[in-house]
């Protein structure tokens, strides 16, 4: 199955682990438990999925690779003590905390999360004198003399032998123990997720043509040659905070995460002509409605593969400022929500709207704090609770320096400089329109109503943050175009003919 797949099926089994009867007592007792285990390709995303379901559960999540661990660390070291057996005192040996159990202890204690996901990475790689220990622990979920804590679920991942030498052979006894999950790379998958997190423009234009770039492993006579999904998504953070510091994107980079070199150079060749066309075609001018005559001639008589660069181009900067909208209304949500429980303090009477403000303000400090130590709360999530922190701060500032900070003359200042955000929103909305407007606009001139239209309509019905933008704001050249262009049985059939292009330069 591919990752997503993976991901609901984990998914599913965790709130199933969590269900409690009706004495609070969990439905399938702790041995019973079976431990997910993820097998697959390395870099494909597996940590990644752990994160996403940890924070969409709201538990916590402590995650380890057993490559790192040694009996002693994993199981706790022994020391001696006393016992009292038929009247007689004996030395005994017992264990210290486990560093993998204290881990999830500390984290509670921290966090005051009850339940939570151990995550084990590369689990069949485990160290020969932590071998024998692991039946035990998979199905009794103990180390040394040290229980996982109730409320903490088991899933553990690892490689297939062929990706990793030190992999060794679970038995039948270990597998009949565990929830095997098999997984295989999928790149229409990924593409979902890169959309969602923001992948560089020029790495999904170039994976839209070679899809078969996106993963590959194999043996070379000089050693193993490969490309991943992690691989793909780290360089594309590399080259954004490249370009940021004006710094030179090239081949001897682009190889330290594509470590196949022929992938490698391809990219590279493809990425100085991306930004030719980034410096030949004027977007933002697209987007604001002005390009010059002769940018849409340019792109009329444009091969396919600068067409699919341009497309890239305006999809990435049209898409950035309809996921701008989407995210400040995430932040105005949260904010909404923190001001409703400021009205509701000051109906009841308590006329400090200051002093609550700033209660709101460290609880909710305090919240994103736990969030962040637990991996409850995910990336996207933390910047937008900082956003809104933010915010709620710049209300307390505002109140302070009018010297208004009680009753229901403070309260209509912070609703009035909410409301004030809420414009802003809506003027952000309206021009996200416009621009996806014009960027249709120009599509229709250049490419008339050819296939470069129904492509660009394929990606914003893909990508979230379009989708959602349309969904609330709608746009009618959107919905003209997908409504004519017999959208499933064309998109097949030109996905494949890009797919089989040759980007040879």
């Amino acid at each position: 199955m591919n990752i997503a797949e993976a991901k609901e099926q984990i998914k599913s089994a965790m709130k199933a682990y969590f269900t409690k009867d009706e004495f609070g007592a969990y439905r399938i007792p702790i041995e019973k438990q079976r431990p997910v285990f993820m097998i697959g390709p390395p870099g494909i995303g597996k940590t990644a999925i752990m994160e996403q379901i940890a924070s969409e559960l709201g538990v916590g999540l402590v995650s380890y690779s057993m490559t790192h661990h040694t009996r002693q660390s994993a199981l706790g070291l022994p020391y001696i003590t006393e016992k009292e057996y038929g009247g007689k005192t004996y030395q005994v040996s017992e264990y210290t905390m486990s560093e993998i159990i204290g881990s999830i202890y500390d984290l509670m204690r921290e966090t005051g999360l009850k339940e939570g996901i151990l995550f084990l990475d590369e689990i069949n790689c485990v160290s020969e004198t932590l071998a024998p220990c692991m039946l035990q622990f998979l199905q009794y979920k103990v180390f040394g003399q040290h229980r996982v804590p109730a409320g903490w679920i088991l899933v553990t991942a690892g490689n297939p032998p062929e990706y990793n030498k030190s992999v060794r052979d679970f038995d039948v006894v270990t597998w009949d123990r565990l929830k095997r999950i098999d997984i295989e790379p999928d790149y229409e998958v990924w593409k979902k997720y890169a959309y969602r997190k923001g992948v560089h423009a020029s790495v999904m234009t170039y994976l839209a043509a070679r899809k078969k770039d996106f993963y590959k492993v194999e043996n070379a006579a000089d050693g193993k040659r490969f490309v991943t999904a992690r691989g793909w998504d780290d360089l594309s953070e590399m080259i954004c905070l490249y370009e940021e510091n004006s710094l030179e994107v090239n081949e001897k980079l682009i190889v330290q995460y594509l470590q196949d070199p022929r992938i490698a150079k391809d990219f590279a060749i493809y990425y100085d002509l991306f930004n030719k066309y980034r410096s030949d075609y004027q977007v933002e001018q697209i987007l604001d409605g002005t390009a010059s005559e002769s940018i849409v001639l340019r792109a009329r008589r444009a091969g396919m593969d600068e067409r699919l660069s341009l497309l890239g181009l305006l999809f990435d900067a049209v898409t950035s400022r309809l996921r701008a909208v989407c995210e400040t209304e995430n932040v105005l949500d949260l904010v909404a929500a923190q001001l409703k429980e400021l009205k509701s303090v000051l109906a009841a009477g308590n006329p400090e709207v200051l002093k609550a403000l700033e209660a709101c303000l460290t609880e909710q400090e305090e919240k994103l704090a736990v969030g962040q130590r637990a991996a409850s709360v995910s990336p996207q999530a933390q910047r937008e609770m900082k956003r809104m922190i933010r915010m709620l701060d710049d209300f307390r500032a505002m109140l302070m320096k009018n010297g208004q900070t009680e009753g229901p003359e403070a309260f209509e200042l912070v609703r009035e400089a909410f409301r004030g955000q809420v414009a802003g929103l809506k003027a952000g909305a309206a021009a996200g329109g416009k621009a996806l407007e014009n960027a249709f606009t120009f599509c229709e001139e250049a490419f008339a109503d050819g296939d470069e239209v129904l492509l660009f309509v394929t990606e914003l019905t893909v990508n979230y943050y379009s989708a959602r933008f349309i969904g609330h704001y709608g746009c009618d050249k959107y919905y003209l175009h997908n409504k004519e262009l017999q959208f499933q049985e064309r998109q097949q059939e030109i996905l494949k003919r890009i797919d089989e292009m040759d980007w040879s330069i």
